[in-house]
């Protein structure tokens, strides 16, 4: 089957279309996926590039990449009850099984989930790892956010888009901020769905923190790597900032499902003391301004694609596709994982089409 891999770590410029072996189920809750489409994430480059192999996690050659797909159920173990073949489903392939830019796919049913009937392939593609990080981090506040101050920095980002949406129509937050360049402001709206963004900065023009009162706001989705630089923001002893960009403790990446892999790697010990350091040190900057500071890596699976498959289906959760390209468009691939890799993924998600409409 043709996939996209990396034959060795690299940056996007060196990705290859490639024909690799078939997935075959070896276990009896197995089940085989066509892909129809795929998307990219900024991990899925991350990884490509060699970001964990200091921290002793190391990848096998040529690396498959990327997580998130939707597609039609061609096969199933003998154990598998709930999924039968023909059934449309999406999920966030398992480290294990990760490889969605390709063919076809291979997971367990606990990490699939019929994909919502109002979407289509690719635009169910661009969901599961964005908007399953995105739900999970809001849940982190301690307390009910319905009525509160929720900031999101770059709102029309692959997970800033959900997080937004989610904030106000499935955690009814009273306010929702975020911020965008100068010629996205008038896409928030269209994009995400009227009334969903309630204050939209222009970062180019404006810094949020002369912009948004001090201590005002109650939750923050940091996606940028940016968490402590609004702390003053941030309403003192009850809000929570929760970061998806800095970096996280060493204790937690060494049970991050990163590291799920039959071959037990353990992160050295001075790297891990010196992301357990750093952590603490973010952790105390933001208690001394009555912060709640966490890092938080996302644990995917079938219940939570469930329940992003009913927000979608009632409405409160629409997808944000920026780009779709063709996966046998090598060239195209590559361009579009070089934006994602420098920072500079556009509006919403870039989605890979593998088979295309009117194809079976």
């Amino acid at each position: 089957m043709l996939a996209i891999t990396s034959p060795t770590y690299s940056d996007p410029s060196g990705y290859e279309l490639s024909e690799i072996p078939l997935p075959k189920i070896t276990e009896p809750d197995e089940v085989i996926i066509r892909v129809h489409a795929a998307s990219i994430n900024p991990v899925d480059v991350k990884i490509a590039s060699g970001a964990f192999k200091q921290a002793g996690l190391l990848e096998a050659f040529p690396i498959r990449l990327g997580y998130d797909c939707a597609g039609v159920v061609t096969e199933v173990g003998k154990d598998v009850r709930d999924l039968k073949v023909g059934d449309k489903v999406w999920s966030r392939l398992p480290e294990s099984t990760k490889g969605s830019w390709s063919e076809y796919a291979k997971a367990t049913p606990s990490h699939i989930s019929l994909m919502p009937t109002n979407l289509s392939f690719a635009e169910a593609a661009s969901l599961p790892l964005a908007a399953i990080t995105a739900v999970q981090a809001l849940r982190k506040y301690e307390g009910d956010l319905a009525g509160k101050t929720v900031f999101v920095p770059a709102g029309l980002g692959g997970t800033g888009a959900f997080a937004c949406q989610l904030a106000k129509n499935v955690f009814k937050a009273g306010k929702v901020i975020t911020t965008v360049s100068t010629a996205k402001v008038g896409r928030v709206a269209e994009l995400l769905g009227e009334g969903v963004v309630d204050q939209i900065i222009d970062y180019t023009k404006e810094d949020p923190t002369t912009i948004i009162p001090r201590g005002s706001i109650d939750f923050l989705l940091d996606t940028m790597g940016q968490a402590l630089s609004y702390l003053s923001l941030m309403t003192p002893h009850t809000s929570t900032i929760m970061s998806i960009s800095t970096t996280p403790s060493g204790t937690q990446l060494q049970s991050s499902s990163f590291f799920s892999r039959p071959s037990n790697p353990k992160i050295p010990w001075l790297v891990k003391t010196f992301l357990d350091g750093a952590d603490y040190v973010r952790k105390l900057r933001a208690r001394r301004w009555g912060v709640r500071y966490e890092y938080m890596f996302l644990e995917s699976g079938r219940g939570e694609l469930d329940a992003l498959r009913g927000f979608v289906e009632e409405g409160r959760l629409r997808a944000v596709v920026g780009s779709r390209v063709a996966l046998r468009d090598a060239g195209a691939v590559r361009e579009a994982c070089g934006r994602v890799y420098q920072g500079k993924g556009g509006v919403g998600k870039t989605v890979f089409e593998v088979v295309g409409e009117g194809e079976g």
